[in-house]
């Protein structure tokens, strides 16, 4: 039988339904934490989750106990396989923040939760610095026209020399890139020197680093730029100063440099605020790509009163709860009861059930708007990269899907006793759905199914799924090229 253990929790079904909160668009934030496999991305994520007050105790990798363990192979492997969902409120705002895989064999999933934020967190590794993943995920970041952070993880750690790091992601990624905060206390306090000029740090004047990012922050625009000038620091209302640093990350003028430790909590509470206070909504960032039929940019409005556009960045394949995807709403508002068309399809599917994520718990919510996150379940036509939408008038529009690396690794299969070709192609076609990195083929000459992935690594974990989801064993060979 296939192994079932993994149960995706689901709350308020039947009962009282979680609401928005009153949140507003404005109000959402929206980032994923991305970056070299071992910078520490998901005890990051348990780290902003309990400052934040939405778990209790932090879980830990060992315990397989995190919010982002949601499968047993990254529990078995000790890193993250897929990208998860989590969400917490801070500052009077509501932060969707999405994990993501580290290693190159799971870039797929990665790169799809790109599609869904206005902000990208790399975090460095603060011993190992830059790295293979770190250069990827920037560029990636850039070429989507994201906002990018640069987050400096395990200040705390011996052997960290936190000054050449800086130091070499300047050199490497632009002067552009500046401290918003520095360590203090031998990486045991984090002090914020956007807001702040004075205080005492562990390699930097926090003046002189203050000074160095206002000047960068208002030299973006002329009035800014003038007043400052003419008057001070002190004539900048905090409207201005937050529109200059947000038109600077969005123009890729300014790349924060902020400093955390995961394991000690140093610095979880000034990430935080620099989320509230500083990273863009979901009106502010970027236009995402979408197009029309004939291939035009399409203007989008973060209007809950508009009609409904979102995108589906995530397909899970589920036991219990059935097809869920899971989606970022870009315009209009989505409400239990709303009636929804799928890309091109004539006939809409009816929202019987709205879900906020949180990791691998579901929760009802009445409403989804620009900005949110949510999820649907039990929609079987439902796939990546689908655009959902309310009205004719949007079809054909489709948002332009990041540039995967081709998966170029192959094995040809048999199922193990032989006699399950079914049950195969069904395990196989549900993965598919869920990995846009993974791919089957049947090829006659000889006869055999043949899975390609980005790695010998990347497909021993598909056929480990298909083995603990679906009960089908398989043995594996290498394909003869010359027949491929």
């Amino acid at each position: 039988m296939p192994h079932t253990s993994e149960h995706i929790r689901t709350e308020n079904i039947t009962g009282k339904t979680a609401d928005a909160k009153g949140t507003r668009t404005e109000q959402i934030r929206n980032i994923a934490l991305a970056g070299h496999a071992g910078a520490g991305k998901t005890l990051l994520l348990e780290a902003l989750l309990l400052a934040g007050g939405a778990i209790q105790t932090a879980g830990s990798i060992d315990r397989g106990n995190t919010v982002s363990d949601t499968d047993s192979q990254e529990k078995a492997r000790a890193h993250s396989i897929d990208s998860c969902v989590a969400h917490l409120d801070h500052g009077g705002c509501h932060l969707n923040l999405i994990d993501t895989a580290g290693h190159a064999e799971f870039f797929g999933a990665t790169l799809s939760a790109l599609a869904a934020v206005e902000t990208v967190a790399v975090v460095v590794n603060a011993i190992n610095g830059i790295e293979h993943g770190t250069r990827e995920l920037m560029k990636h970041a850039r070429e989507r026209g994201l906002a990018r952070l640069l987050v400096i993880n395990k200040i705390d750690f011996d052997g960290a020399d936190l000054r050449a790091l800086v130091e070499a992601l300047r050199e490497e990624f632009g002067s552009e890139c500046l401290p918003v905060n520095l360590p203090a206390g031998h990486g045991k306090r984090v002090l914020d020197c956007f807001f702040h000029s004075e205080g005492n740090t562990d390699f930097s004047s926090l003046a002189e680093a203050h000074q160095r990012i206002l000047d960068q922050v208002v030299e973006i625009n002329e009035t800014t730029m003038g007043q400052y000038l003419e008057s001070g620091e002190a004539a900048l209302t905090p409207r201005q100063l937050h529109d200059a640093f947000e038109q600077c990350l969005r123009e890729g003028h300014l790349v924060p440099i902020c400093f955390v430790s995961a394991r000690t909590g140093a610095g979880i509470h000034e990430l935080l605020e620099l989320a509230a206070r500083l990273l863009p909504n979901p009106a502010e960032g970027n236009p995402p790509p979408f197009v029309n039929g004939n291939d035009e940019p399409l203007v989008i409005d973060a209007n809950p009163s508009s009609h409904v556009i979102a995108d589906v960045f995530k397909i899970v394949n589920d036991p219990f709860m059935g097809k869920l995807g899971i989606f970022r709403v870009w315009q209009g508002t989505i409400r239990r009861d709303s009636q929804l068309l799928i890309d091109d399809g004539r006939k809409p599917f009816k929202v019987n059930h709205l879900f906020r994520v949180q990791g691998k718990t579901y929760t009802e919510i009445d409403m989804a708007m620009p900005g949110d996150i949510a999820a649907v379940a039990k929609v079987e036509d439902i796939h990546f990269d689908a655009v959902l939408h309310d009205s004719h008038d949007e079809d054909r529009i489709t948002l332009a899907p990041p540039t995967f690396p081709s998966p170029t690794y192959c094995l040809a299969l048999e199922t193990k006793p032989r006699g399950q070709e079914q049950k195969l192609a069904v395990a196989l076609a549900r993965l598919i759905e869920e990995e846009p990195c993974f791919s089957v083929e049947h090829h006659k000459a000889p006869n055999a199914t043949v899975v390609r992935g980005l790695s010998e690594l990347h497909l021993r974990v598909m056929l480990e799924r298909v083995r603990e989801r679906y009960g089908v064993e398989v043995t594996t060979h290498p394909l003869d090229m010359s027949t491929a």
